[in-house]
């Protein structure tokens, strides 16, 4: 699912692509960023594990860009899924990137240091307008100018929780916690009604939950981590307290999105996060809990959700940016995300396309009240994962929160050792 592909390693871009960067100027990467000019020549676009559910959809777009602009040809590659990052770190390495490469703000981050990402801001600037703020920004790379990326499919996920198990812990099922520190207190109050039976949470806190608790996750420049400020410290204590209550899974250390889901469909756990595609899921497999599901909104003490974006990129050294820039932008334009997010559960990153019917009215199912939701609140959505943050970092990140739940060091120890190693990873970067 495309939520899911945020989680794919980008290590091997940093490491590949970054040596590249001694031969450019970075952002510009000694091209020029003109992309005037007659749209025609043959480009090669690549997307990231869309052929299988997809491939008429793109099929037909690229048929009807063609006919739009009779000189082009579009060759159209998708990669699996596994492996992507890799994938692009070799075609970088190579000088094989396409002319348009579907990307992540984590991805495209080593590429345009290395001066491979076309600065849109540049080339492409008269198009800002069509794209919702957040979404805009979600590309920019702290200590460069402009943004690196046309914004595509966003996604963001409700959380999923189960009334019956709020009940029986005296807690009013139609009042779910919508803040971190109400989350904890009813997390509380269900491990002691059940003596430790019932947890609330499955999962250690991420990058983006310290960005959703209000904590400040990089300073202004973009050149060192901050999360372990006094706010970053007090939302780790607070997930102590609630491991050695069991109101956080015990196996939270090791869970995966899946183990996670397992014990919430078996009433083990009492609020997981998910999408409108899981309420399927629940029907079929656990009828009890469909019977007793409560949907809210993300937790977020800032009155912002995470959003998760979806981008696509043109290829610095492209020899045919008016064509690749304007392929991009088709691909990314009202219309087009529209129709593509009618087929599939993500949302249009274009401004307006969120006031639609379609993101707007319910129609009495469960589907549309998520997909309603959802749209709602990613009008005002920040992608709270910093651009600069790697799958590295990420591991850094939960090996010393693990330490500080099981009590081998102290919440500030455990973020002043993650912000230690994430900054020597951000100098590695370049």
């Amino acid at each position: 699912m495309p939520t899911s592909r945020r989680t794919f390693a980008v290590a091997a871009v940093a490491a590949l692509v970054l040596p590249l960067s001694a031969c450019g100027s970075g952002g510009d990467g000694g091209s020029s960023t003109d992309a005037s000019g007659k749209v025609e020549g043959d480009i090669t676009f690549q997307t990231w594990n869309l052929r299988a559910n997809f491939k008429d959809y793109f099929e037909g777009l690229i048929a009807d860009f063609e006919k739009k602009y009779p000189d082009t040809h579009v060759k159209w590659v998708d990669q699996p899924g596994e492996g992507y990052a890799d994938k692009i770190s070799a075609d970088a390495a190579g000088g094989t990137l396409p002319d348009v490469v579907n990307v992540s703000p984590d991805l495209v981050a080593p590429l345009a240091k290395a001066g491979l990402a076309l600065n849109l801001g540049k080339a492409a600037g008269q198009y800002e307008k069509e794209y919702l703020e957040g979404a805009w920004a979600s590309h920019r790379i702290p200590g460069m100018d402009g943004t690196y990326a046309f914004p595509w499919y966003l996604n963001t996920g409700p959380l999923f929780y189960n009334k019956s198990l709020f009940e029986k812990a005296g807690l009013d099922p139609e009042q779910p916690p919508r803040t971190y520190d109400e989350v904890f207190d009813a997390a509380l109050k269900i491990a002691d009604k059940t003596d430790g039976e019932v947890a609330t949470l499955a999962n250690v806190p991420t990058i983006e939950d310290f960005g959703r608790y209000g904590v400040p996750l990089m300073n202004k420049e973009g050149t060192a981590f901050a999360f372990n400020d006094a706010k970053g410290v007090q939302l780790l204590a607070r997930y102590k307290e609630l491991y050695d209550a069991k109101a956080l899974d015990p196996q939270a250390l090791t869970a995966t999105p899946e183990s996670s889901g397992k014990k919430f469909l078996t009433g083990a756990v009492a609020m997981n996060p998910g999408s409108a595609l899981d309420l399927a899921n629940f029907k079929k497999q656990a009828p009890n809990l469909y019977e007793n599901i409560g949907i809210t909104d993300q937790i977020t003490s800032t009155g912002h959700v995470n959003m998760y974006v979806m981008g696509l990129m043109v290829n610095a050294q492209s020899q045919r940016k008016p064509a690749a820039v304007a392929f991009a932008h088709y691909v990314t334009d009202a219309a087009h995300q529209m129709s593509f997010a009618k087929q599939v559960a993500i949302f249009p990153s274009t401004a307006g396309s969120l006031d639609d019917p379609y993101f707007t009215k319910e129609d009495g199912t469960d589907e549309t009240r998520v997909r309603v939701a959802a749209a709602k609140s990613l009008k005002t959505a920040v992608n709270y994962t910093p651009v600069l943050f790697s799958e590295q970092m990420k591991t850094e990140l939960r090996n010393e929160v693990a330490k500080a739940l099981q009590g081998k060091q102290s919440p500030k120890e455990a973020l002043d050792n993650a912000v230690k190693a994430c900054d020597r990873l951000l100098q590695q970067q370049g």
